[in-house]
């Protein structure tokens, strides 16, 4: 059912608007506020920072002319290779553009532009509810400017374009995933059509760079529920054209009336219930690849069925060509996604059999301060819909949780730092660097872990000592 959706009284209680405005009919140009304001106005949604301007007439000049007005409290950038201008005002960017009309090149999504009018410039625009506009001219403040009902299109809760769907798309496919990012942030629906056109024009995704590619693909993901997107990029196969590891999930196979789970739509689920328990994009990252190694291990085993032995080692193994192609950032963020990728089944194997503390201090050891975001993951991945077998894991979970709470604050495992030093064996033994003091090292992180010793230098020192003697050291006299 629509809604009646109707411009807030103090959507233009700014005084920049009216400064504009009047700076416009100044210059005779008429001044239009168009695009993501307008609609999140009209949505009643946070008003966005970022403001845009459409001027009939050089959208570099009235932004000079206005900053003037503002003195310093109004720097002005120039983009003169793309006509347009930007101030940075208080919180606000307010970007200035001369209204155009655009025409496209098939190999390319920029268009060759002319001077146009005001409807040429809405005309251009992705979709109808971005083609609003409401003027800043002094004979018809705050009138809004509809000619494609877009106003019609926020009560329906749709996303259509102005244009013919498939030259939109084609002419700048971009337009395609902002129409799923727009889909998810606003839970609108996209029209028949131009969902039909998404498929159609999904080859047109080779003509994009990775970049623009993976800035609204982040944008879906930070969504409140991102599986919406992720399920409209799966369905019109744009996913297929830049994360094909995520579109290999899809499907079950059966063999001798044995079926395995669909690991897309279960990934989906796990990457809502991350979403619901963290803001960390890159944990809901983590969520998105974390089985992405079992269409590559899957096997069929006539004793137990289905198997995908070593999924997370080869997920993670995965991860970096993935962050490469995507051109997702490969310092810390890559690391850590990998991490979690790799350990993502230890907590859960651990909730199903009895917790020992040797593999307890093992996992903290491991996950270090990853550990709570690896839980997070593990208990999201829970998505059986059988009510008693997701009770049942969730308290086996909060076993481990104890255990990992118990065996930190006896032995202070996390984040561990070695108790006898390279330096230290080095000075006992009277020995360069070498061999040996890896081995010994080892021994004594393996003996902690293990809990032959305590994690306690003292302890370490004489199993330092007792190791060194095994493989042929001897310590020099003042520490014998």
């Amino acid at each position: 059912m629509s809604k009646s959706i109707v411009l807030p009284k103090d959507a233009l209680q700014h005084p920049i608007f009216q400064l504009i405005g009047k700076v416009g009919h100044e210059l005779g140009q008429e001044v239009y506020v168009v695009g993501g304001f307008v609609r999140d106005q009209l949505l009643q949604r946070t008003q966005p920072k970022d403001i845009d301007f459409v001027t009939i007439g050089s959208g570099i000049a009235l932004a000079k002319a206005v900053s003037e007005k503002l003195g310093p409290h109004g720097k002005v950038t120039v983009f003169k290779n793309f006509g347009t201008a930007m101030i940075h005002h208080a919180e606000y960017e307010l970007e200035f553009v001369g209204a155009r009309k655009e025409s496209y090149d098939l190999g390319s999504r920029k268009p060759t532009v002319e001077n146009g009018s005001l409807e040429d410039d809405q005309k251009r625009r992705d979709f109808t509810i971005n083609a609003l506009a409401i003027s800043l001219n002094p004979d018809s403040y705050g009138e809004l400017i509809d000619p494609f009902g877009g106003l019609l299109h926020l009560e329906q809760g749709i996303l259509k374009t102005p244009l013919d769907p498939d030259s939109t798309f084609s002419d700048d496919p971009l337009r395609m995933m902002r129409a799923i990012r727009f889909a998810n942030q606003l839970h609108f629906s996209i029209e028949a059509e131009a969902l039909s056109a998404i498929r159609r024009n999904a080859d047109r995704m080779q003509i994009l760079s990775a970049e623009r590619i993976t800035e609204e693909f982040m944008k879906i993901m930070r969504c409140d529920k991102p599986s919406i997107g992720l399920g409209l990029l799966y369905e019109t196969k744009l996913i297929h054209r830049f994360l094909p590891e995520i579109a290999a999930l899809q499907g079950v196979e059966e063999i001798e009336g044995k079926l395995h789970k669909d690991n897309f739509y279960h990934t989906l689920e796990v990457v809502d219930n991350v979403a619901m328990a963290s803001q960390n994009v890159w944990l809901r990252w983590a969520a998105l690849l974390h089985d992405i190694g079992k269409p590559v291990v899957k096997r069929f085993d006539q004793k137990v069925g289905w198997t995908f032995h070593s999924h997370e080692f080869v997920g993670g193994k995965m991860t970096p060509a993935i962050f490469r192609r995507l051109k997702l950032p490969l310092g810390e963020p890559l690391r850590y996604v990998k991490k979690i990728v790799q350990q993502s089944s230890r907590p859960i194997v651990l909730s199903q059999e009895e917790v020992t503390d040797s593999a307890v201090r093992r996992l903290l050891f491991d996950a270090g301060d990853e550990l709570e975001d690896l839980m997070i993951l593990c208990e999201s991945d829970i998505t059986t819909k059988n009510s008693k077998k997701k009770s049942r894991y969730l308290k086996n979970f909060e076993n481990v949780r104890q255990k990992l709470k118990e065996v930190e604050e006896s032995d202070a495992i996390r984040n561990w730092q070695p108790p006898i030093s390279g330096e230290q064996i080095m000075e006992v033994f009277g020995i360069s660097p070498g061999r040996e003091i890896g081995i010994i090292k080892n021994a004594i992180r393996e003996s902690i872990l293990d809990g032959i010793i305590p994690n306690k230098e003292k302890e370490a020192f004489e199993y330092m000592l007792q190791i060194g003697k095994e493989i042929g050291l001897k310590p020099k006299e003042s520490h014998g």
